[in-house]
């Protein structure tokens, strides 16, 4: 992997394709056994969560069903202004079903907060947010993700689904700012 120039900034190799791969797949045999019969209802959040996404259902045995909601705090920006924005939203029964909402990144946590409670309205049978990539020095929300891939520290990185001012979702590796 080499640095890549997204727009004006420039992004150096973080977390590579081989790596991700192999994480994401322990994360789908650690979800296999805790919902085998189960067919759990994924949530990935758009539009960062959709290449995970991809990558983990197949390699996944639970028979999942996979809805897309969109929710939005960064705009273009590079830091969460923590309003939520929902311009697309989740059409699908929820009452008695165990919803896995799927995130790219967990930074702030307010995204993963006002989910979180969204769907406990709805009585799911259970509800748990997984994420390819955490910021814990980040987190101010009350929720914490249930599975994590990567922690990281709190610096800025696109690639494998995630962007900069919608640039480098398809890169396939991580990526962080070069200082």
């Amino acid at each position: 992997m080499e640095d890549v120039r997204i727009k004006d900034k420039t992004f150096t190799p973080y977390i590579g394709e081989a790596d991700l791969q192999h994480r994401i797949k322990t994360l789908a045999r650690e979800l296999n056994e805790v919902y085998l019969d189960k067919h759990p209802l994924l949530v990935p959040v758009l539009n960062g969560a959709f290449l995970f996404t991809a990558d983990l259902i197949r390699e996944m045995n639970t028979g999942p069903e996979v809805h897309f909601i969109r929710v939005s705090s960064y705009g273009n920006e590079m830091t969460s202004s923590g309003n939520m924005k929902v311009p697309l939203g989740l059409e699908t029964e929820i009452r008695g079903r165990h919803v896995i909402i799927v995130e790219d990144i967990v930074d702030s946590g307010y995204t993963c907060d006002y989910l979180m409670d969204y769907f406990q309205s709805f009585e799911p049978a259970s509800v748990i947010i997984i994420t390819l990539l955490y910021k814990p020095a980040s987190h101010k929300g009350k929720y914490k993700p249930d599975y994590v891939c990567f922690e990281i520290p709190p610096e800025f990185v696109v690639g494998y689904g995630l962007d900069y001012a919608q640039h480098g979702r398809e890169l396939r590796g991580i990526y962080r700012l070069k200082a």
